[in-house]
């Protein structure tokens, strides 16, 4: 069982200068939304910009909501979380941009623990702790800082399944980021695969060469999600899985092995940010083979047109 030690990532001062922009991807909320600004507004390092991104047709009272503190109002009509985030990352103007949901709530002091390891300029990713009301048990060691490289034997497992955090309290180096839309379209609320657009995203950036950093002092407070149908998350999780299989060819053996062993019911080794039910592995055979024809039928109907141009490797620097 592979160890990973916790590692003290540098943390800048209050005062830094590095320019930041807070994304925020909303849909029919105001009212959360109008919450999520004010804990904004209220954070002892503030953002240099906030963009909403409005992923409807256009809605009034969320354009009014935005104006009110002074954000930059954005449309993006065509449906699904990936979209607008990926918009929201090409608006913005800043070194680094960092991610909420509309209903989460940053503590006071997030935004100065986000912006620390960005000093390392090999870091372009940094994830907090995302605390619901049903995370209040988490165990001790998932309170220690990460620091994740594609040098770690389990590097894409951990990024890609939970173990560096989630999309609610997430941020990125717009540089590594310039050009490429890292959030995968087919994944995500709203999208045929409604999970995963965070997971992939890490996983992309860290094939590249870079580094990811999990700061659990860097503290969102999110409402517990409501689970789907055991079913419908074995569907998602089966085409998410397959989706991996085919954009990550060098990672197939990682893939496999994680998905061998989970359906031998091992334990993960690694932390993850919300506790791991167990729910889909434990669900029986027969979920598991219905769940996997849907899910196979799912990622089929997804998936990308063939000839895409594949992406060459960036060199870090």
């Amino acid at each position: 069982m592979a160890s990973h030690p916790a590692q003290s990532p540098p943390l800048l001062p209050k005062n830094s200068e590095r320019t930041v922009t807070v994304v925020i991807c909303t849909r029919n909320r105001p009212a959360d939304l109008q919450r999520c600004l004010e804990a904004i507004a209220h954070l002892e390092r503030g953002p240099d910009e906030v963009i909403v991104v409005d992923n409807t047709s256009g809605d009034k009272e969320t354009e009014a909501v935005a104006r009110d503190f002074g954000a930059v109002y954005i449309v993006e009509s065509a449906v699904g979380l990936s979209r607008a985030r990926n918009r929201g990352l090409a608006e913005s103007n800043s070194e680094i941009v960092a991610f909420l949901d509309d209903d989460a709530t940053p503590d006071v002091h997030w935004l100065g623990f986000i912006l620390g390891p960005f000093e390392d300029p090999q870091v372009t990713t940094v994830t907090g702790r995302t605390i619901t009301p049903h995370s209040q048990a988490e165990s001790s060691f998932k309170r220690t800082a990460r620091v994740l490289s594609n040098k770690d034997p389990e590097w894409f497992e951990i990024a890609t399944f939970g173990g560096l955090g989630l999309g609610s309290n997430m941020a990125f180096r717009r540089k590594a980021c310039a050009g490429e839309n890292i959030f995968d379209e087919r994944l995500g609320r709203g999208a045929p695969f409604q999970m995963g657009e965070e997971h992939y995203a890490f996983a992309f950036l860290l094939s590249r060469g870079y580094t990811a950093v999990y700061l659990p002092d860097a503290i969102v407070f999110h409402p517990s999600v409501k689970q789907s149908k055991i079913t419908n998350e074995a569907r998602n999780s089966i085409a998410y899985w397959m989706l991996l299989f085919s954009e990550f060819p060098n990672r197939r053996l990682d893939l496999l092995r994680f998905l061998f062993r989970r359906l031998r019911r091992r334990p993960l080794s690694w932390p993850r940010d919300s506790p791991d039910p167990g729910e889909i592995i434990t669900s029986g055979w027969r979920v598991l083979l219905k769940a996997g024809l849907a899910g196979t039928l799912l990622y089929m109907r997804g998936r990308k047109p063939k000839g895409k141009e594949k992406i060459p490797p960036a060199v870090p620097g």
